[in-house]
């Protein structure tokens, strides 16, 4: 006879108590229980690789960068006059480096005769040209033009271009333009010391003081002039007088060779 509660009802039994097993009221499984969780897949999420990046475009070029061009002269025209005009007009300093082409009408300066001033008539083959051309006023010697020209019959004459240097044909010209060029004075004043030629304390040994790479500074080594009393005690011969070289014969001990440390392996 099935057990009945006070209202009256009667409580049917439970088969197994499976839903207890499966939660304890508090909606978390029981303890024993195992549990499968969501595990992240490996590698990257779809859509997330490295977009490409944009290109940088440089839309203005530095003033003090280096900048080269092929001037052609044309046939008939000064090449010298030609390449100071165009550094006039952009404002640029230009470093001629080459040049190919005939000219005719040259004036030339030649170091052989100071002051002498050649004047050429005929064609010429430019060797080579070189020379520096400076926006405004320059100091003196530093714009000009220095070729070295070959004639139709073998000839080679050089100078420095003190007049006209006419294009006979179209000349190509090598060049290279720079900008904020700076006038130094040489040399430098003690004052201003090169920072590569500072002086580091004495070597080991009380020798001379040393110089960046550890060269010995040649003006703190002993000078040894001629007669007896300049030699080192290592040149002299026995009984005190000063090898004249004539029958001589040292080793190397007798010589201050530097020696290089071997090396460790």
């Amino acid at each position: 006879m099935a057990p009945s509660s006070k209202d009256g009802a009667t409580e049917q039994p439970t088969s197994g108590g499976s839903g207890d097993d499966r939660e304890n009221g508090t909606g978390e499984p029981k303890e024993g229980a195992v549990v499968t969780g969501n595990r992240r897949p490996r590698g990257r999420p779809p859509g997330s690789k490295n977009k490409p990046k944009p290109p940088i475009f440089v839309t203005r070029d530095s003033p003090n960068a280096l900048r080269s061009h092929v001037m052609e002269v044309a046939g008939g025209a000064d090449v010298a006059e030609s390449i100071a005009h165009f550094a006039r007009r952009r404002q640029r300093g230009v470093c001629v480096l080459s040049g190919a082409g005939t000219v005719t009408d040259v004036a030339l300066r030649q170091p052989t005769a100071p002051g002498a001033v050649v004047a050429l008539r005929g064609r010429f083959e430019i060797l080579s040209i070189t020379g520096t051309f400076l926006p405004g006023p320059a100091p003196p010697g530093s714009t000009g033009l220095t070729v070295y020209l070959a004639g139709g019959q073998g000839q080679v004459v050089g100078g420095s271009v003190v007049g006209t240097l006419i294009a006979a044909g179209p000349v190509m010209v090598m060049a290279s333009t720079f900008a904020n060029a700076t006038y130094e004075r040489l040399p430098l004043d003690d004052a201003e010391e090169d920072p590569g030629q500072a002086q580091l304390p004495p070597g080991p040994g009380g020798g001379p003081p040393l110089i960046m790479g550890g060269i010995a500074d040649p003006s703190a080594m002993p000078m040894f002039g001629g007669g007896g009393g300049g030699v080192p005690p290592s040149l002299m011969m026995p009984g005190g007088a000063a090898a004249s070289g004539a029958g001589l014969q040292l080793g190397h001990e007798g010589l201050a060779w530097a020696r290089a440390r071997p090396p460790p392996y």
